[in-house]
C-alpha cells in the first residue's frame, strides 16, 4: 500500500530581531537572492535550493500565544540552538565576504578530520552560521 505522505523539506524559519535588516544582511553577506520581503517586514524568504530559509519576527502574537515565545541566549556565552550552514565551492573566499559584510568572526575556515573545511560566523542576531565545502563535492555534469 502506497502513501500519499511524503515529505518536502520546505523552509526554515529563522526568529529574528528585525526581518528586513536580517534579509538585506544574509543576500549581502552569504550570497542568497531575495525572494521576497513582505511590506509589514514581518516575513521575509531566501532562495536557497529547494529548501527557503525564511526570516521572522523573534516575538509576534499569533506565535508566541500558539507555540510559546522564542527562547534567546541569556549572554554572549550562549548560543541560539541552531546553526545555519551553508556549502561553497570556495570557503575562504565565502568567508571572507561574509565578514566584510558585517558577519562576526567566529574561528576562521581549517581543515577538519572528515575531509571537509570549515569556519563559523555569527550573523547580525548573533546566530552562528557555518561556512564549509562540500562533505561528497556534487557530481560535474
Amino acid at each position: 500500500m502506497a502513501s500519499n505522505v511524503s515529505p518536502a523539506f520546505a523552509y526554515t524559519v529563522v526568529y529574528v530581531k528585525d526581518v528586513a535588516k536580517s534579509v538585506a544582511f544574509y543576500a549581502k553577506a552569504f550570497g542568497h537572492n531575495v525572494r521576497r520581503l513582505d511590506e509589514s517586514h514581518r516575513w521575509g524568504e531566501l532562495e536557497s535550493g529547494q529548501t527557503t530559509i525564511a526570516f521572522t519576527p523573534l516575538h509576534q502574537h499569533e506565535t508566541d500565544d500558539l507555540t510559546g515565545r522564542v527562547q534567546t541566549p541569556g549572554s554572549r556565552g550562549e548560543r541560539q540552538p541552531i546553526e545555519v550552514c551553508f556549502a561553497y565551492a570556495d570557503v575562504d573566499a565565502a568567508y571572507k565576504r561574509a565578514v566584510e559584510n558585517g558577519a562576526v568572526v567566529v574561528s576562521e575556515p581549517e581543515k577538519k578530520e572528515w575531509g571537509q573545511k570549515v569556519g563559523y560566523v555569527r550573523d547580525i542576531d548573533g546566530i552562528v552560521v557555518r561556512i564549509g565545502s562540500h562533505v561528497n563535492p556534487p557530481k560535474q555534469d
